[in-house]
Formats: structure tokens, C-alpha cells, sequence
């Protein structure tokens, strides 16, 4: 079974668009997805509506999507070709919280002989995946911790079209942890190429990763890029 982990350091910019990209592309993958959102205090994981509980029950919710119809991300999923599709939610830094029962069914996933996509960058701090994709906008300032916490161990960087134009507006994140990483250009509607589709092929299929960058990926708008301002990790 393949692990793909599709993440980025902010909001609304792309993420959900690659991970659907990702399924449509690939479909004899037989891909399960889940989205991951930590919601801040006063958010509650069970619905995502505002509450103020503080009752363990409120932690954590996962629930499998079964309505492709219902305008939700993991809806997206189902709709792209996903066999199954997973919300899974808990308050900021309760991830753990959930962890046994994504394991639960990323072990289900592997005895079907199917591969899981999850788009989350904190779950990288319990999962060893076959792949990190690293989503970044240079027009969006806002930099996650967890985005800044893991962006080293991105097998390669999808680069939103909208910010090539741009010096980085964040701060505080070394460039250095990419610059020799395959890069490759997104941008809306699809925000899938044949380039970045062909790359988790050939990664997911090589035993060993090549680290050269191949001529296909683009890396138009880097060049001058300056300074980009734990628990056990398991394969499952």
C-alpha cells in the first residue's frame, strides 16, 4: 500500500484541488482520502460549528463521507473516484487523539489492496508516508507551524501560478529546505499536470527515489527566490 501526504502552510491554497487532482489522475490506485482540519478553541471537532464544551467527546469526530453530493472537501474526493472518503477533526493539537482509528483504516486500506491520500501536514508527526507533497503560495503570508515543522521531508513542491511573480510574503522559513527538491507549477482550475501526476507515479513505483530533478518539472519563478520567510513516527 502507497501513503501519499499532500500539505501546504496555509488556507484555501489548493490542497484539497491536488489531493482530487491526485484521485482523478490515478484512479486505478484505488485511493481512500482523508481530509485532516484541527479547529482552533471554541470550534467544535463533531460538526465544525462554534461551542464552548470542553467534554472529551468533543475532541475528535471521523466520519466516512458516503454523499458525493454534499458540497463538503471529502464530497470532492468521492467525486474525483476516491473508493472511500474520511473527514477526520479534532481541536488544535489533538491529532493523537485520532491516530488509532486512521490506523484502523489505513490497515483495512492496505489488506483491499487500495492507497491512502491524506492531506494534513501534523500528520507527518505520526506517519511515515511514500510520498510529502508540499503545496506553496508566495502570495499568501501565512505560515503554519506544522507546514514549517515538516517542510524538509517534501519529496517535492507544487508552487501556486498566482505567486510566481512574488518574493515570498512569509517569513521566518529558509528556502534551503527545498531549493534542491523537485518543483512544479499548479494553478486553478485543475491544479493537476501530467507532470506532477506522472511524478507520484514514478515515485510510488521506483523502490528507490531518485533525487535528481527530472526535465519535465518546472521550477519557473525559484531561481531568485530569497529566504522563505514530536512523537514516534510509525509506518502507520
Amino acid at each position: 500500500m502507497a501513503v501519499v501526504v499532500v500539505g501546504g502552510h496555509s488556507r484555501n491554497i489548493g490542497k484539497t484541488s491536488v489531493v482530487a487532482g491526485l484521485i482523478a489522475a490515478m484512479p486505478q490506485m484505488r485511493w481512500t482520502a482523508f481530509k485532516i482540519t484541527q479547529f482552533g478553541h471554541g470550534i467544535c471537532s463533531a460538526n465544525g460549528d462554534p461551542c464552548d464544551c470542553e467534554t472529551d467527546a468533543h475532541l475528535v469526530a471521523v466520519a466516512e463521507e458516503k454523499d458525493a453530493a454534499s458540497g463538503t472537501d471529502s464530497a470532492r474526493f468521492l467525486l474525483a473516484g476516491a473508493e472511500r472518503s474520511f473527514w477526520v477533526r479534532t481541536r488544535q493539537g489533538n491529532l493523537a487523539a485520532a491516530m488509532p482509528r486512521v490506523r484502523r483504516e489505513l490497515l483495512a486500506i492496505h489488506a483491499s489492496g487500495g492507497n491512502a491520500l491524506i492531506e494534513s501536514n501534523s500528520v507527518l508527526r505520526f506517519l511515515q508516508p511514500d510520498l510529502y507533497l508540499a503545496v506553496l503560495d508566495a502570495a499568501t503570508a501565512d505560515f503554519k507551524d506544522s507546514a514549517r515543522a515538516y517542510l524538509d521531508r517534501a519529496d517535492a513542491v507544487l508552487l501556486r501560478q498566482t505567486g510566481l511573480a512574488l518574493q515570498p510574503l512569509w517569513t521566518g522559513v529558509s528556502w534551503k529546505l527545498v531549493e534542491n527538491k523537485p518543483r512544479f507549477v499548479i494553478g486553478p482550475p485543475e491544479y493537476m499536470t501530467s507532470e506532477v501526476a506522472a511524478f507520484v507515479r514514478d515515485s510510488l513505483a521506483s523502490p528507490a527515489r531518485a533525487n535528481v530533478v527530472p526535465a519535465s518539472v518546472h521550477g519557473k519563478g525559484l531561481a531568485s527566490a530569497q529566504d522563505l520567510v514530536g512523537s514516534p513516527v510509525s509506518r502507520f
